[in-house]
């Protein structure tokens, strides 16, 4: 819905209302991202930061029912996978502004559309043919249309000029590529991927393509993106359950995640020399999730093998239901379900992009990134 058909849809008298009222409203707005009290955030990727795209499509990847959500502000399911707040969820929080709400969600209009977008689906991958299983779901390319969709929406509000420089100004968050292995590559044996290309090969190709994607980003106006690669893929419950022996983490998901992560990191160096800026922030999420995986005790965990919801070996199997296992404090698990963190877990992440040396983020971590722009957009 846009500006003009809420407001002539409305009939209570709200500040939407009045016209007047909302342009001085929308101009202030402006004003403050002109002297970088405010930025806006987007989101692209998969369902580690999925808030609820997935809600308004008719697919099967979806986390709209309980018990996800149960710790979540409202305590009901929103779309999210996980308990609670998911990764970009903490971002905001961590930066100061509230939770971008998803794309496809009616109540992204007016003014919330200056705040950012959340354009992430459960189940895409770098590649189109990752998660076919599921349906109906936005492949990254259409995330990047949807994001060009946006701009023309907000460019109606505050004009072509103070939209550039909004999503100039912008911090983008991106996740792909553990669904390419764990959905796509390894799905079945012998998989027409795995049949396609070795190991090796296939990385290189992801990476070759998430070069594609990552350039298009940049040409519709991206200019600080944090990338993650991803987690120890191997040693998520569901990977127990399925390829692992005896609890130890399933070796061939481990070595696609240890060719993936370098080589992801290479290349996003690559782009920042061609362009000139540091552009591309490499999130180290493998060593982040690994420290805990490894010693889940020294963080707080009782188990980072058994996720909290779910049924059979490491409650690994299926979807997480009503009818699931469920643990009774959250907290101290570092899985909420088959495949994603907890959000304590998800909080930990984020101390890491925060404030973490380069070991787990490069060329530097976002409180750098926060302050350097600062001081370039005062």
């Amino acid at each position: 819905m846009y500006l003009s058909e809420r407001i002539a849809g409305s009939h209570s008298p709200t500040l939407m209302d009045s016209p007047l009222l909302l342009l001085v409203s929308v101009l202030a707005l402006a004003s403050l991202m002109q002297q970088g009290e405010a930025r806006a955030f987007f989101v692209f990727g998969d369902s580690l930061v999925d808030s609820g795209n997935n809600n308004y499509l008719v697919t099967s990847a979806r986390a709209d029912s309980p018990p996800y959500g149960i710790d979540y502000p409202t305590h009901r399911a929103t779309g999210r996978f996980s308990n609670g707040l998911n990764i970009p969820d903490i971002i905001s929080e961590a930066i100061g502004e509230e939770p971008t709400l998803p794309y496809l969600s009616p109540e992204l209009t007016g003014e919330r559309l200056l705040v950012g977008a959340n354009f992430a689906s459960a189940g895409i991958g770098i590649l189109n043919d990752t998660g076919i299983q599921f349906l109906n779901i936005i492949r990254i390319f259409q995330q990047i249309r949807y994001f060009q969709q946006y701009q023309a929406r907000v460019s109606d509000l505050i004009g072509p000029e103070q939209t550039q420089q909004l999503v100039n100004r912008a911090l983008v968050l991106i996740t792909l590529g553990g669904n390419d292995f764990v959905n796509n590559y390894y799905l079945v044996p012998f998989s027409a991927r795995s049949r396609q290309f070795s190991l090796p090969d296939y990385v290189r190709y992801l990476i070759t393509e998430y070069r594609k994607i990552l350039m298009s980003l940049y040409e519709v106006g991206a200019r600080r993106v944090l990338v993650t690669g991803t987690g120890p893929l191997g040693c998520v419950p569901s990977e127990l359950a399925q390829r692992g022996r005896n609890g130890d983490c399933a070796p061939e998901l481990q070595e696609a995640a240890g060719l993936f992560n370098p080589q992801l990191e290479n290349m996003l160096s690559e782009l920042n020399s061609e362009y000139g800026a540091d552009v591309f922030i490499a999130a180290n999420t493998r060593l982040m999730q690994s420290d805990f995986v490894r010693n889940p005790g020294a963080y707080g965990f009782v188990t980072s093998k058994v996720a909290c919801c779910g049924q059979g070996p490491y409650n690994g199997l299926g979807l997480c239901t009503v009818l699931s296992n469920l643990c009774p404090n959250r907290d101290i698990y570092a899985f909420w379900d088959a495949f994603h963190p907890s959000e304590r877990a998800n909080r930990l992440i984020v101390q890491q992009i925060l404030r973490g040396n380069t070991d787990y983020m490069k060329p530097m971590n976002l409180s750098t990134i926060l302050a350097i722009d600062a001081q370039t957009n005062t």
